[in-house]
């Protein structure tokens, strides 16, 4: 059985860009998933009160906005569908729309019936932040965070970040298809951050993921004085891994986040792809 992939699109008032599309495309080949990319457009109403009725041309200017959502958005499904047919991957595509302030959950809901997220994170985009924290933190499915980078190298090392908290096991639960395909696996523990609930626990993961026929090893490493986040992404790419898997710690209220501390870290500066599983 096919697992399935969804790639929610934000198209306003900053769209995702166009390296969603060949990024999300390999994952969904590397996996052999079936693709679903949703443009989700912006709804602005006209909302008729005093300030509206100054300014004459709001109107206008709000189905200038709303007809820049749906061309930025009929482009990038026309990018995918390219990648789509040259990889190739099956693809089903989709347009819906939502009120800015409920996109994020409306590619929430979406996700939740779907395998897995692909979320498109490109710096200084706050648009793509707050539709990839939703989705994250509102779907239940684990998320893959693509850094908007024009070359997608293929996953052969995955690296592990493990705490031994539940949110760690639930993300290596999570990242199953991409540890049965990788060739090499590191589990990484950062010495003296937090305490966890045993001291062998990295090493016990590796052993029980060898068990399965795995090729795994712990390591051990050190923060040096740098956020968790960015201290876990740059030992995975020292170690020449291609994903970092890990738990994404936050919880939100009426869509206010609040994140853990490695978790916006990695927000903050995504260095490499990163499987959240919350």
């Amino acid at each position: 059985m096919k697992s399935q992939a969804f790639l929610p699109l934000a198209t306003y008032p900053d769209s995702n860009s166009d390296a969603i599309a060949s990024n999300a495309v390999a994952i969904a080949a590397y996996l052999d998933a079936e693709l679903h990319a949703e443009v989700i457009n912006a709804h602005i109403p006209d909302v008729s009160n005093a300030v509206s009725r100054l300014l004459l041309k709001l109107p206008e200017l709000i189905r200038e906005a709303e007809a820049a959502s749906r061309q930025r958005g009929e482009h990038l499904l026309e990018r995918i569908r390219e990648e789509a047919t040259r990889k190739p991957v099956s693809l089903t595509t989709g347009v819906s729309s939502a009120a800015l302030a409920l996109i994020g959950e409306a590619a929430a809901i979406e996700a939740r019936y779907f395998d897995i997220s692909l979320l498109g994170w490109e710096t200084d985009n706050p648009t793509s932040r707050a539709t990839a924290e939703a989705v994250m933190f509102g779907s239940g499915r684990p998320a893959i965070l693509l850094p908007e980078t024009p070359a997608f190298e293929p996953i052969d090392h995955v690296a592990i970040a493990w705490d031994g908290s539940r949110v760690a096991a639930r993300a290596v639960a999570d990242a199953k298809p991409f540890l049965e395909r990788a060739s090499k696996i590191t589990v990484l523990t950062i010495v003296g951050e937090k305490p966890i609930m045993e001291g062998n626990g990295a090493e016990r993961l590796a052993a029980g993921l060898g068990k399965s026929g795995l090729t795994a090893k712990a390591a051990s490493i050190d923060a040096d004085d740098r956020p968790v986040g960015i201290a876990l992404q740059s030992h995975a790419i020292e170690r020449g891994a291609n994903l970092l898997v890990m738990g994404g710690y936050g919880h939100s209220v009426v869509r206010d986040f609040v994140l853990g501390g490695a978790t916006e870290d990695v927000l903050d500066d995504l260095r490499l792809p990163v499987l959240f599983s919350h």
